[in-house]
């Protein structure tokens, strides 16, 4: 038998036994699906992740009290005696109090929103060169009553155009403690679209002075980071072990390094863990074509007689059911692959994350699907190749 009649004895065999041969591909379909689908939602994550640590910039550094773990930014507070502490370390060219994880709401014509506010001195945007101003101005020493705000800010996303702009004034309400708190400020600029960084989104938030952020949130002296910039890229490292070795137990030096080294540990754990769990539904497939190719060579004993009768050899028949089981996984791997790229930008979009679909993951699925289907119908084709002919033409 030449290959081309082989392939396509065995494409008869998969289109005459349509029902088996789509249990098998709902099988292999749906474990391509879902690695495809959650590797390119990781990876979206991860990506999203490492923008935000691109905000956070190669020679900054945050001071945390507690640490950095997983991607959270624990709780805490600082004093300006460890400001002046971490000013004082080697290397260390600006260092810079931040208050943040507070929050107030505001009305503008008529509707209310509601932002994140965070205090910062002159310095936060020197060190910070991402947070760039688009309309206005920067805070200076002197600023009182005065807020920067971000692009959603400006111009939330359900509006069809800017609601504040520079020159505006705001009244914000926030509960602190058991009252109800009110403060007027006006807008003296407005950033260009950022996003997140350790833990403040700079798009939806409003930004303070420190003083101004102090008394109206009644933190006292007390701040939750400070933002250190090495005087080089190449000091970062000394500089941040510098910063811990004076800071001593309970606090966290992180530099753009080392949150990308925890990030993407979390990041490989978490693709590890599920891809493996939608590797195990392959397997399943697996079995699953095992169980009905084996069933095939008993149906289908008296023809594979006829085919030896007529001068097919053992290799031919093989090959034969080996080709069916290709086609399964073929079919399957490019079917589950496709579908798995769709529902990742489903959820991604959901969820707020963009999913990255990569040729490389969607060939190597499909790959691995062709090699589980092949695997999983080599005993089957073996017993077909080795049926003896004589006995398979007696068979009913």
């Amino acid at each position: 038998m030449k290959f081309g009649d082989i392939v396509g004895a065995a494409w008869d065999g998969v289109k005459s036994r349509k029902f088996r041969f789509a249990l098998n591909l709902i099988g292999i379909l749906i474990g391509c699906a879902a690695v495809t689908g959650l590797v390119s939602i990781t990876q979206g994550l991860s990506d999203n992740i490492s923008g935000q640590l691109q905000i956070f910039g190669p020679q900054n550094i945050m001071v945390i009290p507690g640490g950095f773990s997983g991607g959270a930014v624990s709780m805490g507070t600082l004093t300006y005696k460890d400001l002046a502490t971490v000013s004082k370390v080697a290397h260390v060219a600006l260092a810079t109090p931040i208050i943040a994880n507070k929050a107030a709401q505001y009305t503008v014509r008529g509707e209310v929103y509601r932002g994140q506010i965070y205090g910062i001195t002159e310095d936060f945007q020197k060190i910070n060169q991402n947070a760039k101003i688009t309309d206005g101005r920067s805070l200076v020493r002197s600023d009182s009553g005065v807020v920067i705000i971000g692009a959603n800010v400006a111009w939330p996303q359900s509006e069809d155009k800017p609601v504040l702009g520079v020159g505006d004034r705001i009244s914000l309400e926030a509960r602190v403690g058991d009252e109800t708190k009110s403060m007027t400020v006006r807008v003296v600029g407005v950033l260009e679209k950022t996003g997140a960084s350790f833990g403040v989104n700079l798009d939806d938030s409003l930004a303070m002075s420190v003083r101004d952020a102090q008394q109206f949130f009644e933190t006292g002296n007390e701040f939750s980071y400070i933002m250190a910039q090495a005087d080089s890229v190449d000091n970062v490292a000394s500089t941040a072990a510098a910063i811990k070795a004076k800071m001593g137990k309970g606090y966290s030096a992180v530099t753009y390094e080392s949150a990308k080294g925890v990030m993407n540990q979390v990041i490989g754990s978490i693709q590890a863990v599920l891809g493996g769990i939608a590797a195990i539904s392959l397997v399943v497939a697996g079995i699953g074509i095992i169980n009905t190719m084996t069933i095939s060579v008993m149906e289908r004993t008296r023809e594979i007689g006829v085919l030896k009768a007529i001068g097919a050899r053992s290799r031919n028949v093989l090959m034969m059911f080996i080709s069916e089981a290709v086609f399964t996984g073929l079919i399957g791997g490019v079917m589950g692959v496709l579908l798995g790229f769709s529902l990742s930008g489903v959820i991604g979009s959901v969820v707020g994350i963009s999913s990255v679909p990569s040729l490389t993951i969607g060939l190597m699925v499909v790959g691995f699907a062709v090699l589980t289907a092949t695997l999983s119908g080599i005993y089957p084709a073996w017993r077909a190749a080795n049926l003896n002919p004589v006995e398979a033409l007696r068979s009913e």
